[in-house]
């Protein structure tokens, strides 16, 4: 019986193998390449396969593609790489054998075909995309006579640049800038490079190459409802080459002077710049390629404004006045008068290795880089020492639209103040040592014939060790995000949200997001959003805890004091003052614990190509509510006391009680950080692109801001608190590009701007309008394997100060040698 029963199940299993092998049969595989122009091979190209199989793969080392067991019928093939315009094949039949598509062509793209991965978290061409954006592409980044992201990302529509020193650089979108930006986010191949205890970006502590730079990409507005935190004004993604992208050696040399002929140096001869990169690509075979990049910049200290800082009117209060107090200068005077400036160096390394699978990549990158000088904040100047550095190391997945991330990074500063005294006397001193491990995942798939459904998240752990939050605690962050694309004849329509769970937030944060995009002809859009975006607490917002010296005038005492004490008071006097987070206490008083700050947004855009040029408008309405400030108190909350009276008080303990009686206090804790608000602000951006052949390209852009309105509310934002940003703004330039010649030109305008964000009232003030005219002129030698650039900025020399606190730029002058090698 036994044996029967065996004969029988192989007979079945025979039968079933004779039914199947028709079938196996019958599938097949799709097959081609992907070039672009001139007939080069394109890899890491996404190849999209749509019909009765669908699927998604990237194109190899030689630009190549293969679908297998593909089933009969009739497909549609769509390819995207960043930097070209989307390509579709269609009408690929297949029936009993396998099929060789003819290679398909990806063209440069114009501004509106770019394709982008920010503004999704998939690759999508602009026009599409259910947001604002801005693209900066190599050419126009080889082309630049800026030196650093900030000088690069100025002529961005909407875009506010300060910069404060020779190495600190600050941006917003559609917001006033401040001194220690922190809404923000900031990306680097996608991964995110704000330093957690803040939220603040150091650009300088970046390690990539500009030359490394395949293009970056603003997001002009609220972006948490894909990216989460700290993309509450926009995101700035920097994406990268890859090594098969640009293979061979690449170097510069540059060195240069800038003026410094003003403020507390006039007189003093020019200031030197210096910098050096070199980039080593190679393509091992079909599975291995790699990269390794290093690169060194250093610059002497800009000059220091002198003088007062005008005392005026208080712009939002007419009945108070602001400023009136000298600039803490370049000098050697004593602490909390003045410090010295420094100028900046900074020394980095990246690697990148990439590893071909037959289905997708995967990627290993590591890096650090070194900075030291400047860094302006809320308590005035730290001087970030030598041998400050942030490191990281990164493994990711890519098959097409699935993506897996795993990165570490780490960070370990050092940086006195140079203006405020900790009770012993001696410098304020910020350490801070944190390290950061973020694990994400995400995809996107078609649902039938109008949906494509992106989803993925992430998982964030911080440890912190800050000498100003000795109590912080170490914070875990979970994410999750789904956003669906509708497509329907013209009209795409975007619905997305976004959860997160913060360790130092009570209940999770829903940032949702909804578009909807009507495209009137191909090359036209017209789109209407709504954004939320958020900004968690920092461990620095919650745990903040200093002792620092105020000097403080008492004069107005003297009348009130007997002839021999009143020598006591005709000096400042050095108070002690308390500054805490929102978790540690106010004296005896619990403080409210803080919210997440979000912002709020609406938007109507129109994006349109007409032959070679690209018009682009938008016009919103960001309500900010929360907003998490440095707010000084009431001097009257934890005032000092005739029976507990301020370190180092040499008048009777009763004239505190005297005081007291006449409404004038001495506060023992004087800051902390709170939830203001809520404020509007509305903004209008209008841009031009224009290709005028395939050399010449212009553009130009305007920006208008108006001023923050408060709105009504039972606890309404107070106006001392209030940052101007400036009004009006105004970008144009050009850029030449051919075999044997290199060119730009831009002017930047900026209207006048108040800034309150630095110390108290007295240090607060205007920065007057300014125009920067920049440009360059280079010449490419031996076939383009040397090119000699020359690149100018502020070359009318104006006084430039782009922050009441911060240094003035002076004309800069610089010549560069660049490298190219197979």
């Amino acid at each position: 019986m036994t044996f029967i029963r065996y004969c029988a199940l192989t007979a079945v299993i025979s039968l079933v193998s004779v039914l199947v092998s028709p079938a196996a049969a019958q599938t097949a595989s799709v097959s081609g390449t992907v070039v672009d122009q001139t007939g080069a091979t394109l890899p890491g190209a996404s190849v999209q396969l749509t019909g009765t199989t669908n699927a998604v793969i990237t194109s190899g080392s030689g630009g190549q593609y293969t679908f297998r067991n593909v089933e009969p019928g009739t497909y549609v093939i769509e390819v995207r790489l960043i930097g070209f315009a989307p390509a579709t094949r269609e009408d690929v039949t297949v029936s009993s054998g396998d099929v060789q598509v003819p290679a398909i062509t990806l063209a440069i793209a114009n501004l509106n075909d770019l394709v982008v991965v920010t503004a999704t978290r998939t690759e999508t061409a602009v026009l599409d995309v259910p947001v604002t954006m801005s693209v900066l592409t190599d050419d126009a980044i080889t082309a630049s006579p800026a030196q650093s992201y900030g000088e690069l990302l100025r002529s961005v529509p909407g875009v506010n640049v300060i910069q404060t020193s020779a190495r600190d650089v600050n941006l917003t979108s559609r917001q006033a800038t401040t001194t220690l930006s922190n809404s923000q986010l900031v990306l680097v191949d996608g991964r995110s490079v704000y330093l957690d205890f803040f939220g603040i970006v150091l650009w300088d502590f970046l390690p990539t190459n500009l030359s490394d730079v395949k293009q970056i990409e603003v997001v002009r507005g609220p972006a948490s409802a894909v990216w989460g935190a700290n993309a509450v004004t926009g995101v700035v993604n920097i994406v990268t080459k890859s090594p098969r992208e640009a293979p061979g050696t690449t170097a510069s040399i540059s060195a240069g002077v800038f003026g410094r002929d003003a403020g507390s140096s006039a007189g003093r001869g020019p200031g030197v710049v210096f910098g050096s990169n070199a980039s080593f690509s190679r393509i091992a075979n079909d599975r291995l390629s790699y990269r390794l990049s290093a690169g060194y910049f250093s610059s002497e200290a800009l000059p220091r404004p002198s003088g007062l800082i005008p005392l005026i009117a208080d712009p939002r209060i007419p009945t108070a006045t602001v400023g009136g107090i000298p600039y803490p200068n370049d000098g050697d005077g004593p602490l909390g008068t003045a410090f010295r400036n420094t100028g900046t160096s900074q020394p980095r390394f990246d690697v990148r290795v990439d590893q071909e699978l037959d289905r997708g990549r995967v990627s290993y990158s590591g890096g650090i880089a070194g900075s030291n000088g400047i860094i302006h904040t809320g308590i005035g100047p730290f001087d970030i020492q030598k041998g400050s550095h942030n490191g990281y190391g990164k493994v990711g997945y890519n098959n097409g639209a699935l993506k897996l991330n795993f990165f570490a990074s780490y960070i370990d500063a050092e940086a006195p103040n140079l203006l405020l005294a900790g009770p012993a006397g001696k410098p304020l001193q910020l350490d801070f040592s944190t390290e950061t491990y973020d694990f994400e995942a995400g995809d996107a798939f078609a649902l039938g014939q109008h949906h494509v459904v992106s989803v993925g998240g992430n998982v964030r752990r911080n440890n912190f060790n800050i000498t100003i939050a000795p109590n912080a605690e170490n914070r875990t962050e979970l994410g999750a995000y789904v956003q669906d694309e509708v497509v329907v004849d013209r009209f795409r329509f975007t619905l997305g949200g976004r959860v997160d769970k913060f360790g130092n937030l009570e209940d999770p944060v829903f940032s949702p997001r909804l578009a909807a995009t009507f495209k009137p002809a191909a090359d036209h859009a017209v789109r209407f959003s709504f954004n939320r975006a958020f900004r968690s607490p920092s461990v620095t917002n919650n745990y903040l805890d200093i002792n620092i010296v105020v000097p403080t005038p008492l004069a107005a005492l003297a009348p009130l004091l007997p002839p021999a004490a009143q020598p006591l008071v005709a000096t400042p006097f050095p108070l002690t003052v308390r500054a805490v987070g929102s978790r540690l206490p106010v004296g005896t008083i619990v403080q409210d614990e803080l919210v997440e700050e979000s912002l709020t947004a609406y938007e109507v855009a129109y994006n349109g190509t007409v032959g070679r040029t690209t018009f682009g408008a938008a016009f919103y309405v960001n309500d900010l509510d929360d907003q998490i400030n440095f707010s000084q108190l009431p001097t009257n909350l934890d005032p000092y006391t005739g029976a507990n009276p301020p370190p180092g008080w040499l008048l009777p303990q009763s004239v505190l009680t005297l005081m007291a009686a006449r409404g004038i206090f001495l506060p023992r804790t004087g800051f902390t950080y709170l939830n203001l608000g809520p404020i509007r602000q509305k903004g209008l951006e209008l841009s031009v692109d224009h290709q005028i052949n395939d050399a010449v390209s212009a553009f130009a852009n305007y920006s208008w801001q108006g001023n923050p309105k408060v709105l009504e509310d039972d606890d309404p934002y107070p106006a001392i608190e209030l940052t101007l940003p400036p009004t009006n703004r105004f970008n144009i330039g050009f850029r030449f590009d051919d075999a044997r010649f290199l060119a730009s030109g831009s002017v930047n305008y900026s209207d006048d701007a108040f800034w309150s964000d630095v110390l108290t009232s007295p240090y607060h003030g205007f920065t007057d309008a300014y125009t920067m005219v920049n440009g360059s002129f280079g010449v490419k030698w031996a076939d383009g394997r040397v090119t000699t650039l020359v690149r100018a900025t502020n070359l009318l020399n104006q006084d430039i100060q782009q922050h009441v606190f911060g240094d003035i730029i002076k004309a800069s002058v610089v010549g560069e040698v660049r490298f190219r090698l197979p």
